[in-house]
């Protein structure tokens, strides 16, 4: 799998000074401050990095954010750490995810997802990685992550995986 498709007159960019992400509502006040106010400072500081999906109009449709971390082994359930070994692991974050209620019933938030997952497929062949992990800011966000095949973490109630055969596996099907 290479790119999604989007809806015509959405383009995805890397998010800039100049995209109006004061602007932007999905609903959630965290996730709407996030963008706001930490994301571009995070990926000036090389923490994180954020695309955008910008409408016709110039307003911000949804975006989602990646980032890299490590996992402790033991945090992670028996199946996915299987002939690996005892030490802190590489994983992909899906720190972030939101689509503008503007934009909602266009099916962006599937599409900004699979463009994320796409990326970290992408990334994981130069900085391979065991997982992409995500925390849900509340139960509708961890259903819309379960259609995804995503599974809860042994111990972390709103911490889902997806292990990197499973996003593999995803990408051949495409």
């Amino acid at each position: 799998m290479n790119a999604v498709r989007f809806p015509d007159g959405y383009r995805l960019e890397a998010l800039r000074k100049s995209h109006p992400r004061a602007a932007f509502r999905c609903g959630q006040a965290q996730v709407d401050d996030w963008l706001a106010t930490k994301a571009l400072q995070n990926q000036d500081k090389r923490l994180s990095a954020t695309k955008a999906l910008i409408a016709a109009a110039g307003d911000i449709a949804g975006f989602y954010t990646l980032a890299t971390a490590q996992v402790d082994f033991s945090d992670l359930p028996p199946e996915l750490i299987r002939h690996l070994p005892r030490r802190d692991l590489p994983v992909a974050v899906l720190a972030w995810l939101g689509v503008d209620v503007g934009h909602r019933g266009l099916g962006l938030g599937h599409r900004l997802l699979a463009q994320a997952l796409v990326d970290c497929h992408l990334a994981s062949r130069i900085f391979p990685v065991v997982a992409v992990i995500l925390d849900c800011i509340d139960e509708p966000a961890k259903a819309f992550y379960r259609r995804w095949d995503f599974r809860e973490l042994p111990g972390y109630r709103q911490r889902l995986y997806l292990s990197w055969k499973q996003l593999d596996a995803m990408m051949q099907d495409q």
